[in-house]
């Protein structure tokens, strides 16, 4: 049945989606619209269903991706994807773990659309040049001078990734344990010296404007937001984006949360996001696939 070829590649459906996009509402969106014009096919004419609604889900990625692309230009301070939680389990493909940490996504965001989308299918999902030329409307040649392109501009950029763990969830009690006990020196103890803070609030709450460079400044911050937190917020563990996190809740709303970049012991990055409009789908653990060892035309 048509409905059931698309259940059964949802979650790889939207991990290509979200990862072009880099917002899940978006993406969710895109897969709407992709199910509308699914439904609307005769199964017949279909030979292999799963590369076909790859392709279709990625035209309409790309289509989305360019409408909202000048509205991010004009985003009120700093832009941060739209934070997904994931299963603890994501980090055992570290592919798939980095491909969707905040890091990447930021660094995605540098590409253009249509590199963006070769780069994802290509480098993530593991399709070849062919196969992705069908899904962009470019050619073959074309395709591959744009994913080495894509490439070498990613790999400059690119943080090193550590997926969560054990370890890196440990490291991140003791830093919230130091932060509301206001231990500076033990706060400091587990910053790297050019650790990042990145704070999203869209302009519609508080937040920084701009991003908060070096162990003195950031540990600074992160003790004037805690001091300045509501005496009745809980703060829970979390995974999402394939990075240990924390979320504040205050009197039963999730008020904001931070996701936390961690190499050799020390956090180097710390993703707070704040926008209201990115934490309603904050709840549900999103469903991940990358597709890994399954042929494009099974």
């Amino acid at each position: 049945m048509v409905e059931d070829a698309f259940t059964e590649h949802r979650p790889l459906l939207f991990t290509i989606a979200y990862e072009i996009l880099g917002s899940a509402a978006d993406a969710e969106d895109v897969l709407q619209e992709s199910y509308l014009r699914w439904s609307a096919v005769d199964p017949v004419t279909v030979e292999h269903p799963r590369a076909y609604l790859v392709r279709m889900v990625t035209r309409q990625a790309l289509n989305h991706l360019r409408a909202v692309k000048a509205r991010r230009e004009d985003y009120v301070g700093s832009w941060l994807p739209e934070p997904i939680r994931t299963a603890p389990e994501v980090s055992e493909d570290v592919i798939l773990a980095e491909s969707v940490s905040m890091a990447m996504m930021l660094v995605l965001e540098t590409l253009n659309p249509t590199e963006r989308a070769v780069f994802v299918l290509h480098d993530v999902f593991g399709y070849t040049h062919g196969e992705i030329a069908a899904s962009v409307g470019r050619t073959e040649v074309t395709v591959r001078q744009i994913a080495h392109r894509a490439r070498r501009h990613v790999h400059a950029r690119r943080r090193r990734f550590e997926p969560d763990s054990d370890a890196g969830r440990e490291i991140v009690q003791r830093f919230l344990h130091a932060a509301a006990t206001g231990e500076v020196q033990a706060l400091m103890d587990l910053l790297a010296p050019d650790v990042v803070q990145i704070s999203d609030g869209g302009g519609k709450v508080v937040a920084a404007r701009r991003p908060i460079i070096g162990r003195a400044d950031v540990a600074r911050f992160v003790l004037g937001v805690i001091r300045t937190s509501s005496a009745t917020t809980r703060v829970e563990p979390a995974t999402y984006n394939g990075m240990p996190a924390a979320r504040f809740v205050t009197d039963g709303e999730l008020d904001w949360l931070v996701a936390f970049e961690i190499h050799d012991g020390r956090i180097t990055g710390l993703y707070g996001i704040r926008n209201p409009d990115k934490l309603h789908r904050a709840d549900a653990v999103r469903p991940l696939d990358r597709g890994d060892h399954q042929p494009w035309k099974p």
